[in-house]
């Protein structure tokens, strides 16, 4: 869709990210010449009129909101069968890529990146909205340090959708409030629930509940308390533990009954903790940062070359006195040292404050040795002074050198094509080597950017490595038997998250690669998880044929080949006696990791015995203790009957519950 016009006003420059419904892009609106942000979703969506209506709806209802830190919403349409929407481009970043970039954060940085975004649900709330889908992915912040909240109401839209099966649980699951989980509603206290896991998350750098598909994730906190983010990182204040636990109460009732509610509380812990004001930095390697720069690159396609020399600017002089303090990524903003102006006179003030020089006089009487001594003295110290001021000169020359004239600034490449990456490294003064990377948004062999990233001061002559997309993220061709570690780091290199798993049997020497899931090959989002396991030298085994033998029969030949038995659960064979094995889960035959065990299908069937000659009271006794249903057949309806025939015949086996037919006589 790169340069296609939307609605015949609105230019589609570059994406910028791409979801299940939707992609975003950077535009711009050609009728007002300002830059936005455009959201295409699905084409599915086009032919759905209730989805349009609700749309629609939804835009205009956000679009009424005003608040700083909500993103603004200006236009919404369809052309052809593209439904759009059109925003306020925030040229910075996500808080998902900040995490990424910096890690957890300390109370006062991640008070300054909830707060506003508490004011600006607040209002919303007062209005009757819920957002439904509060995640770091849509809290977005400006290279100015804004922080703001998108994609308001875009949920409820794709709910209504014809086109979204029933029974889905929209949102995302790490966020979802335990109601939402188990009934689907949602209200102003389901936001203050995903709030509560949001600060959760920058507070100790992870969600409070994970499992291997979205499913396990969202049930787990039906069961589940939030536990406290100091039990997960030393230093968290004992008030932000009491702020999480009362956002994430899985009873509604319990919980913050607003955005407002919460954003009270937040407000009194930091005066109550003294926490300072912060600006947040929005991320650099930042997704809308990179559509920028292939955006620039569209348009001066030629290889980078330096900007022009500015012509100088004078500005006042900066006295620092003392050395400046170090600050860490999330230093608060106010420690930075205080600027002292000069007092100095200029040169001419300088010149009426001087002094006259003192009168010089030589001894009386003084000869010639003690003039040509003077002489020789003044050479000698003139000497001296050149000596030093030449040796002043060379330490600085030298230290200039060490601490900033060895070192150059990487250029930035991302946007330009392999080949004018390349020679831009090289004019810039360093070595060039090209390097695959994996990218969800920059085409095959488009530059991603560099190692290290543009604008890093690095010493001239240095490697520069220049990233060229290999496409979407796809797990590594490795092996059973692979080093761990080089498995590792080709997970991380293919742009991808590897996550230990543990062991596991395999025919792989211990200690190496036993296996990783997903396949090698499996295309997966960008930082999508990669389990490895790790060999423990044990064999593969076949599950042997157990059926017909007992329960306990069937344990101990399982047992031979080192499987263990997980579960047993019961089924109706007629083939099988009552007690006996029907078949295991896995099959026979199948290879497994002799750790990984079995399931015991067992047969429930009941063995009829014969009571023919018994009267009918003992007959019916007999049944139905084996839980068997009794049908007797007799002219007259008498206990001491004898029963002459049975329907099942002896030894036959039937589901439990069955009826038996009995004919007795008299």
């Amino acid at each position: 869709m790169i340069g296609q016009m939307l609605d015949g006003r609105y230019r589609i420059d570059a994406p910028i990210a791409r979801g299940g419904m939707s992609t975003v892009f950077r535009g711009v609106d050609t009728r007002l010449d300002r830059p936005v942000a455009i959201k295409v979703m699905d084409p599915k969506f086009a032919g759905d009129p209730q989805f349009l209506t609700r749309f629609e709806l939804e835009a205009r209802t956000v679009a009424r909101l005003s608040h700083p830190a909500l993103v603004a919403v200006y236009d919404q349409g369809i052309d052809g069968e593209y439904p759009f929407l059109i925003m306020e481009l925030v040229q910075g970043g996500t808080l998902r890529e900040l995490l990424r970039e910096r890690g957890p954060m300390p109370p006062h940085a991640a008070r300054a990146v909830v707060e506003p975004v508490l004011a600006a649900i607040g209002v919303a709330h007062n209005q009757g909205l819920v957002h439904r889908d509060i995640k770091p992915e849509n809290v977005l912040i400006s290279d100015a340090g804004e922080v703001k909240i998108a994609d308001f109401g875009l949920v409820r839209a794709v709910a209504a959708a014809n086109t979204t099966a029933a029974g889905v649980i929209l949102g995302t699951a790490a966020y979802l409030s335990p109601e939402q989980v188990t009934t689907g509603h949602t209200d102003a206290r389901s936001d203050v629930y995903a709030f509560g896991i949001l600060l959760f998350e920058l507070l100790t750098g992870q969600v409070p509940f994970t499992g291997d598909n979205s499913l396990s994730v969202a049930l787990q906190r039906v069961d589940n308390d939030v536990p406290s983010p100091s039990s997960y990182i030393d230093g968290v204040p004992a008030e932000f533990d009491e702020l999480v636990a009362r956002a994430t109460a899985r009873e509604p009732a319990h919980r913050f009954a607003n955005a407002d509610e919460m954003l009270a509380e937040l407000r009194h812990i930091a005066v109550l903790l003294n926490l300072p004001p912060y600006r947040v930095p929005a991320p650099q390697d930042s997704a809308e940062h990179l559509s920028a720069r292939h955006r620039a690159a569209d348009l001066t396609p030629a290889a980078y070359a330096p900007p022009p020399a500015q012509p100088p600017q004078h500005h006042p002089t900066r006295v620092v006195t003392g050395p400046q303090p170090h600050q860490d990524d999330y230093a608060p903003a106010d420690y930075a040292p205080a600027d002292y102006a000069p007092d100095a006179y200029t040169h001419n003030e300088y010149a009426q404050h001087r002094q006259p020089a003192a009168p010089h006089y030589e001894p009386a009487g003084a000869h010639a040795p003690y003039r040509a001594a003077q002489a020789n003295s003044r050479r000698t110290t003139l000497i001296w002074v050149a000596v030093v001021a030449v040796l002043t000169l060379l330490v600085g020359i030298g230290g200039w050198w060490l601490g900033v004239g060895r070192y150059s600034a990487v250029p930035p490449i991302a946007g330009l094509t392999a080949e004018q990456a390349t020679e831009a490294v090289i004019e810039a003064g360093f070595t060039a080597e090209t390097k695959p990377k994996a990218s969800d948004t920059v085409p095959v062999g488009g530059v991603v950017g560099s190692d290290p990233p543009a604008g890093a001061k690095i010493t001239k002559g240095s490697t520069v490595s220049v990233l060229v997309s290999n496409g979407k993220p796809k797990v590594p061709a490795v092996q059973p038997g692979d080093d761990i570690a080089t498995v590792i780091s080709q997970i991380e290199d293919a742009g991808l998250t590897p996550v230990r798993a543990g062991e596991t049997g395999s025919t792989a020497p211990e200690g190496t690669l036993a296996k990783v899931e997903p396949a090698p090959g499996t295309v997966l989002p960008l930082n999508g998880q990669v389990k490895v396991y790790t060999s423990n030298g044990s064999q593969p085994v076949q599950v042997p044929d157990v059926r017909g033998k007992t329960v306990e029969e069937a344990e101990a030949a399982l047992a031979a080949v080192g499987i263990t038995v997980r579960s047993t659960t019961e089924s109706y064979d007629k083939t099988i006696e009552a007690g006996s094995v029907i078949s295991t889960d896995p099959v026979e035959g199948t290879t497994i990791d002799p750790g990984q065990g079995v399931s015991l299908v067992v047969s429930n069937a009941v063995k009829i015995p014969g009571v023919i000659g018994k009267s009918v009271a003992d007959a019916r006794e007999i049944l139905e203790g084996l839980g068997l249903q009794v049908q007797v057949r007799q002219l007259t309806p008498r206990d001491s009957s004898v029963v002459i025939s049975q329907s099942p015949t002896i030894a036959a086996k039937v589901q439990p519950g069955s009826t038996v037919t009995l004919v007795a006589l008299p």
